[in-house]
């Protein structure tokens, strides 16, 4: 697939590399921010976006739970990224060299029984791939950062220890977004469909809401709350079933809901990827 797929962080951030694996025939657009990724797909600088939602250690992305309702863009497919993190330095560094490494947050609290047992103090960086940038053009032999391979590669440095992280399973899912929904059947591991709704003020209105999944034989695999527009009485759910909106057991639980909501909107149903297994 020809085109372009934008994303959030520069050259090298996991994003980039998702978008890789994922489209591999496209051109990565580097983005300051989400909602910079969702107006460049929006103002058709990019076809695609390709944005994170969910990581297996340290959970969702909560500003893209909140961006993705009103995104006016589509869910077309997902794409899971094992994060394999690695200790990067400038070239002819060694290991007994290094002092600190620089990363964004997340991924030193993700390093962090490593780094101790070398003695490596953590130095917090605006995000992965800036970090690494940031080592290559600081030229310290005492500095490394964490990132992942295609960082390293973009900016010229030596893996110093690979795959170092402290979660042998650490996963992060991504969505790919578009203008146009897809509703077609494709892949070969069943489809996933994804909306977000918000309940009736009702005595037990989620309990009757969702009962319509569990009568149906519909399998949801995700569901989680949030608070909309700074109220602590407004609740939107997210939630992920297995299935597409055409099936007639996926239909009539989704008929079931309508009736016990204010707002049900459907953000895309889409292949499941294999990973997901």
């Amino acid at each position: 697939m020809t085109g372009s797929i934008a994303f959030q962080g520069e050259p090298g951030a996991y994003s980039h590399q998702a978008c890789v694996s994922a489209r591999p025939g496209m051109e990565a657009l580097p983005c300051r921010t989400f909602e910079d990724v969702i107006a460049a797909v929006h103002e058709g600088k990019a076809d695609l976006a390709m944005l994170p939602v969910e990581n297996t250690t340290f959970g969702r992305v909560p500003d893209n739970h909140n961006l993705l309702p009103d995104s006016g863009l589509h869910i077309v497919d997902e794409a899971f990224v094992r994060v394999h993190i690695n200790l990067l330095g400038i070239p002819g560094t060694r290991l007994n060299d290094i002092r600190a490494a620089m990363s964004h947050p997340v991924l030193l609290g993700q390093c962090r029984a490593f780094l101790k047992a070398q003695g490596i103090s953590r130095v917090t960086g605006a995000d992965t791939a800036g970090s690494a940038r940031h080592v290559a053009e600081a030229g310290d032999p005492t500095l490394a950062a964490l990132a992942g391979d295609l960082a390293g590669e973009i900016y010229g440095l030596d893996v110093l220890a690979r795959h170092i992280e402290d979660q042998g399973n650490n996963t992060t899912r991504f969505l790919v977004m578009a203008r146009d929904a897809d509703l077609t059947r494709r892949g070969e591991h069943g489809m996933i469909t994804t909306f977000v709704f918000q309940v009736r003020n009702i005595p037990a209105a989620l309990y009757k809401a969702l009962g319509g999944f569990a009568t149906n034989g519909v399998n949801m695999t995700k569901l989680e709350s949030y608070m909309v527009g700074g109220s602590f009485t407004a609740t939107q759910f997210y939630a992920d079933i297995e299935g597409h909106p055409d099936d007639g057991n996926v239909r009539l639980a989704l008929d079931e809901l309508r009736y016990f909501t204010t707002r049900l909107k459907i953000l895309g149903t889409y292949p499941a990827d294999p990973l997901r297994r």
